[in-house]
Order: structure tokens, then C-alpha cells, then sequence
């Protein structure tokens, strides 16, 4: 049995299946990006990439989450 995607990660394959970029190819973008704080990082990712706030949400906590534990 596989556990499902718990938090941001939850949001994953409708991220992919909707605009059809793999996610790592989201989170190179974001780390690409000269912005830092999260909200900004969303904002850009809504204007810029015309995605809906969940997702940018979901992408920008994860991506600023996994580079925090690193």
C-alpha cells in the first residue's frame, strides 16, 4: 500500500496534469526566480505562469520548505 501526498505535495499531479510542466521543472523555475519571499514567489508565479493561488501556493511552500531542510 502507498501512502498518499500529504500538504503542498497533495497538490502535485493536478499541477502537472493541468499545466503540464513537471514539477521539478516548477521548483527549478522558482529557485531560478530573484525573488525570495513566498508571497512574491506566488504572485510571480499567477502573473507570469498563470497559475491559480493553490497551486502557486502549494509549489512555493514545498520548494521553500525542501531547500530550508537542505
Amino acid at each position: 500500500m502507498t501512502a498518499s501526498a500529504q500538504g503542498p505535495a497533495a497538490y502535485f499531479p493536478s499541477i502537472e496534469k493541468k499545466y503540464g510542466r513537471p514539477i521539478t521543472e516548477w521548483k527549478d523555475l522558482i529557485r531560478a526566480s530573484p525573488l525570495t519571499k513566498h508571497m512574491e514567489l506566488v504572485a510571480w508565479l499567477k502573473s507570469e505562469h498563470s497559475l491559480g493561488h493553490g497551486h502557486a501556493n502549494a509549489l512555493v511552500a514545498h520548494t521553500l520548505a525542501e531547500d530550508r531542510a537542505n
